[in-house]
């Protein structure tokens, strides 16, 4: 039971980083078609790159509920991307800390997540193995 609401809240968490990333695309859309782009170009690569992450990492949401390895892995390195941008926004010429902190807060709390959700999944293998050995 614990492993299904575990793996439920940081499906949830990561769904909500990759909901984040797809309001981040429609925003620079928006911004493309107001005109308020210097460079095109970059701009629309940019939206691109934004909507190509904002999949993947609904994806790795995705894989996460199901309890599929390649999901957890694939949001904890997004964790550890997030907490990279908020460490940025924490320090530096233009620093916000508290942005830094707000940022990062989630993101520590879904690497917990899926780090208990992976332990759990690798109890609940190693239960399965010892059940499915030939007695003899």
């Amino acid at each position: 039971m614990r492993t299904k609401v575990v793996r439920a809240l940081a499906a949830l968490i990561v769904g909500l980083e990759g909901i984040a990333l797809v309001v981040l695309t429609i925003w620079q859309i928006a911004a493309v078609v107001a005109g308020d782009t210097v460079a095109i170009e970059s701009a629309l690569a940019l939206i691109v790159l934004t909507a190509v992450g904002a999949a993947i990492v609904l994806a790795f949401a995705v894989g996460i509920q199901r309890g599929q390895s390649w999901g957890r892995s694939g949001g904890i390195v997004t964790q550890a991307l997030i907490l990279a941008v908020a460490l940025g926004a924490a320090t530096g010429a233009y620093a916000h800390p508290i942005l830094g902190v707000e940022i990062a807060i989630p993101a520590v709390i879904a690497l917990v997540l899926i780090v208990l959700a992976a332990r759990d999944a690798g109890r609940a293998a190693s239960v399965d193995s010892v059940d499915e050995s030939p007695s003899i």
